[in-house]
């Protein structure tokens, strides 16, 4: 038989029940649109990931003192950070900003009110936290209202003080216009601000924040806790090599420091696993639409049993038979795969849209999408072609 022959008798036989082929290729146009709709996700979420990782974690550098055991089993510093420690790594190529900070005592009582109620419940005091005036821009912070202290208050060891957003709660002030103080170990401090969101140092939220100096000055803050460091994307590795350099030439290796990885090795690990999650959902439905495709294959195969054998009796040969339903079931995969691809291509744009994202697709998704859905229905219906192609022409026509 003819190639052309072949094909005609083939589309001719899959177009012949319209409502049957609709339902062989649901199960393939799902599997195939999970496919493409999964590559799209990966490497669109994955870009999405990387550019907040890029804002956040890819451009932050900690800096603190390393610690060793002393007597009794204790950590302590081995070295301790510079007071003008801000100074000495703002030249370093690549840092945007830097700012020192430092946790007080948790046993210092923060309070409200000078008032005590002795029936009042006693509730924990927010921690307290020491940072010079450049820790909200280096956090990437923002004021949801009133502002943050500046170089003057802190060289004046001024008595102010900027709390975070859970903190303020907790302590009942929820704004600054009326000048509200809080009360550290009997000392009143003015607020002059409430932190609305800082970054990655989500703990500010719940701390009460004063100036360095003033910290030293009042509440006998002895040495800097850790020093963070805003960076340019990308300048991660040589920041981490030269801060300590810069912070104390005699001895660098005295300093833990936190530093980004590679962005591009996230982005490749978020990919990785939304591929292997929405793959295998994508497996599974094409393994439903296959066995679809089987089905009514061999449903075809036992309907047309006649059919089969008048042609045998003409002179088709078994490589015929099997020839015409392998391209039927063929057929039917490509047509699902192509409908497929405009799914998933449709669910990817409509999710980008919503989300107002940037659609990421590689350009070898759609031909691999019809092209799995052409194996998909290769593999279906080599059973069913076989099993047509050794059906004797007498029992077929005397059936």
């Amino acid at each position: 038989m003819p190639l052309r022959d072949l094909a005609r008798e083939a589309l001719e036989g899959v177009g012949g029940r319209p409502s049957r082929l609709i339902i062989t290729l649901i199960g393939t146009v799902l599997g195939i649109a999970a496919l493409v709709a999964t590559i799209g996700f990966a490497q669109t979420a994955s870009g999405q990931i990387a550019q907040k990782f890029d804002a956040l974690a890819a451009t932050r550098v900690t800096v603190s003192p390393k610690d060793s055991s002393g007597p009794g089993g204790k950590e302590r510093p081995t070295s301790q950070l510079p007071w003008n420690a801000v100074s000495r790594v703002s030249p370093l190529a690549g840092v945007q900003h830097a700012a020192l900070s430092a946790k007080l005592p948790t046993s210092l009582r923060v309070e409200a009110t000078q008032v005590t109620d002795p029936s009042a419940i006693d509730q924990p005091s927010p921690p307290i936290v020491a940072a010079s005036p450049e820790l909200l821009t280096t956090v990437d912070g923002s004021i949801s209202t009133g502002r943050f202290f500046d170089v003057g208050h802190d060289e004046r060891r001024d008595r102010v003080a900027v709390i975070g957003s859970r903190a303020a709660e907790s302590l009942g002030i929820n704004r600054v216009s009326g000048q509200p103080a809080i009360f550290i170990e009997g000392r009143n401090y003015a607020v002059m601000g409430v932190l609305g969101s800082v970054g990655v140092r989500e703990e500010l939220l719940d701390a009460v924040i004063i100036p360095l100096d003033t910290a030293r000055s009042e509440l006998g803050l002895a040495v800097p806790g850790s020093l963070d460091i805003r960076i340019d994307v990308g300048a991660g590795g040589s920041v981490a090599h030269q801060a300590p350099i810069a912070l104390n030439p005699s001895d660098p290796g005295n300093y833990k420091i936190s530093a980004p990885g590679d962005p591009g090795a996230l982005k490749e690990d978020v990919e990785s696993d939304i591929n292997v999650l929405f793959l295998a959902i994508g497996i599974v439905a094409l393994i439903g639409g296959g066995i679809g495709i089987a089905n009514v294959t061999l449903l075809s195969v036992s309907e047309r049993r006649g059919e089969i054998g008048l042609r045998r009796a003409l002179g088709a040969t078994t490589r015929d038979i099997a020839g015409q339903f392998i391209l039927e079931s063929v057929t039917t995969g490509v047509l699902g795969g192509l409908i497929g691809v405009v799914v998933g291509l449709g669910a990817l744009m409509g999710v980008c849209l919503a989300q107002q994202w940037t659609p990421v697709l590689a350009p070898w998704a759609a031909p691999v999408g019809v092209l799995v859905g052409a194996v998909v229905g290769l593999a279906a219906g080599a059973y069913p072609a076989l099993k047509a192609a050794r059906i004797e022409p007498v029992d077929a026509l005397r059936d």
